[in-house]
């Protein structure tokens, strides 16, 4: 279902301050501000810039922006309702979100009379009185105001009265958005459903029935805001618009305190691919996967693989029916189509994989086979072999892309190894332990040999750096090579430090990624064929089109 533009859904993102709160996560005002630019590309209407009466950082962020405005995106100020028995005009907490200078502001308010008491220590009066002098001061200094009611949906089942109190006072103080916020992450759809319903029939909210003056809507709307502890946020959210809701709110891959906000990044490909409705362009849908991707790397966690549609494991096939199938019609296992949301189709190589496997993973990487070629099978017959040794292609594709050119015959080793040594040495300080290695390595390139050494943190970081100190003047691209990942697994640990150990590392070159693997009963050996395989294929990749390399002279 193609969507149209006269059904549009807000997207309201709070990575940035909701999602900076997840256990582990810290922004720099750097961080937010190329975050901030993603999402504009991106799309997004809203875009939650922090708390600047909080946060120092949170200020600066706001006067760069003032500076360098985003394109489209409208960047937004989040506060609480004022102080108790405190006028709104008098708060400086007000006075800070005011001269942030957004045009929209967010403020958050109690719904639940549990945290009225027990939070504020005021009266459920009192509280009332909060949310009303906080929004009408606001709107009086021309700020738009989004209003989140928090905890509302435990408030509301404990005391559904105050609750919708709550509500239609910001209402008829001039909020333009009424969030509902799912603030615990307890609630379950159906209970969403129920209780939308039930606010729009007692409020008016979104229904078209209760206009408000000195407002450029017709009526105040509806948004969410839900958390994941549940496991339900974005089914939360789902409900929530299809019993009217028009404003989501949400953080890219999930991010958020406790088990995280509502995923933008499976909430804007369902509201739109699935359900019709309008949220960014279908070009920009086209950069989600990216934008998550780079997200993950901004805040300096690994991307989730797994991930509904932005996942590199999203549109991955591993059974050998299934790829047989998806090479006929994708829609045989797959709900859409990967690029519409930025991603791509795999072919996962394993133990389990059949012709159809090597086939389709062969096209992927450009190497045309049909299954009466010989090399077909013995490309299956050599990934079924080395996978009893300890071998894993599923989760090192480059090092299965060089078994295929060796098994075609045009794979040429860039560099012959010599030998290597690596010492390593532990230092002992006060309540430090200093693990520093010496990696000494000598290679051959095009007849020439090299010796060289370098140090490391570790042996495997101290043979890499002597590797590439000593291709660098033949192969000046590995300059910028980075091992991104390092992951050893014992395969039979009954056999103790005998035991066969597997190592993949993931190698990158600013732009790309790549995963390569090693197997051996020592783990430096297994380590340095992932590592030496990680350079050989970083290379392919600046020379995709060669079948085989040459040094530079």
């Amino acid at each position: 279902m193609n969507p149209q533009p006269s059904n549009p859904i807000w997207i309201y993102d709070t990575t940035l301050r909701d999602g900076s709160q997840r256990e582990g996560l810290s922004l720099s005002i750097e961080d937010k501000l190329r975050i901030a630019r993603q999402l504009d590309e991106l799309g997004i209407p809203f875009i939650e810039g922090g708390w600047p009466g909080a946060n120092p950082k949170d200020v600066q962020f706001f006067w760069q922006l003032k500076e360098e405005p985003l394109k489209q995106a409208e960047v937004v100020a989040f506060c609480s309702t004022r102080r108790p028995h405190k006028a709104a005009a008098e708060d400086k907490m007000l006075q800070a979100i005011l001269a942030a200078g957004t045009r929209w502001v967010t403020i958050f308010g109690k719904s639940w009379d549990l945290h009225v008491r027990a939070g504020l220590n005021t009266s459920p009066e009192e509280n009332l009185a909060m949310i009303q002098d906080t929004i009408e001061y606001l709107r009086s200094q021309g700020r738009r105001v989004i209003y989140d009611a928090e905890h509302w949906f435990d408030g509301y089942k404990n005391n559904p009265e105050y609750a919708l109190q709550t509500l239609i006072t910001a209402r008829d103080a001039g909020a333009e958005w009424l969030v509902l916020c799912d603030t615990n992450g307890g609630t379950l759809p159906v209970e969403v459903s129920q209780i939308v319903r039930e606010v729009i029939k007692a409020t008016g909210v979104g229904n078209n029935e209760s206009p408000i003056p000195h407002s450029p809507f017709p009526i105040p709307q509806l948004g969410i805001h839900t958390h994941n502890d549940s496991d339900t946020a974005v089914a939360n959210a789902l409900a929530g618009v299809h019993e009217g809701v028009r404003m989501v709110q949400g953080t890219i891959n999930g991010y958020g305190e406790r088990c995280g906000n509502a995923n933008l990044c499976s909430l804007i490909p369902n509201l739109q691919l699935k359900l019709g409705y309008s949220c960014i362009e279908d070009e920009q849908l086209a950069r989600l996967a990216q934008v998550s991707r780079l997200t993950s790397e901004v805040v300096n966690l690994a991307p989730d693989d797994h991930a509904p549609f932005v996942g590199r494991s999203a549109f991955a096939h591993k059974g050998g029916i299934h790829v047989s199938a998806v090479a006929r019609n994708p829609l045989t296992y797959e709900h859409i189509q990967p690029e519409q949301v930025g991603n791509q189709r795999r072919i996962v190589i394993s133990d389990q994989s059949g012709l159809s496997n090597v086939l389709a993973k062969a096209r992927s990487f450009g190497h045309e086979l049909n299954k009466q070629d010989p090399a077909c099978r013995q490309i299956l017959g050599r990934l079924k072999a080395l996978e009893s040794e300890g071998y894993q292609f599923e989760a090192a594709e480059a090092s299965f892309d060089l078994l295929m050119r060796e098994a075609l015959g045009y794979r040429q080793q860039p560099f012959e190894l010599k030998g290597f040594q690596v010492q390593c040495d532990i230092l002992q300080g006060i309540n430090t332990t200093y693990d520093s290695a010496l990696a000494t390595i000598k290679v051959a390139v095009n007849g020439e040999d090299i010796l060289e050494a370098a140090e490391g943190n570790g042996p495997v970081a101290a043979l890499d750096a002597a590797l590439r100190k000593a291709l660098v003047k033949f192969y000046p691209e590995i300059a910028v090579y980075q091992l991104t990942d390092y992951k050893v697994r014992i395969l039979n640990g009954g056999s103790g430090t005998s035991a066969k150990t597997r190592v993949l590392v993931e190698s990158s070159n600013g732009e790309q990624r790549w995963t390569t693997v090693g197997v051996s009963t020592n783990i430096l050996e297994a380590s340095y064929q992932a590592v030496v395989e990680g350079i050989e294929y970083g290379l392919l990749l600046q020379c995709p089109t060669k079948k085989a390399l040459m040094p530079s002279n």
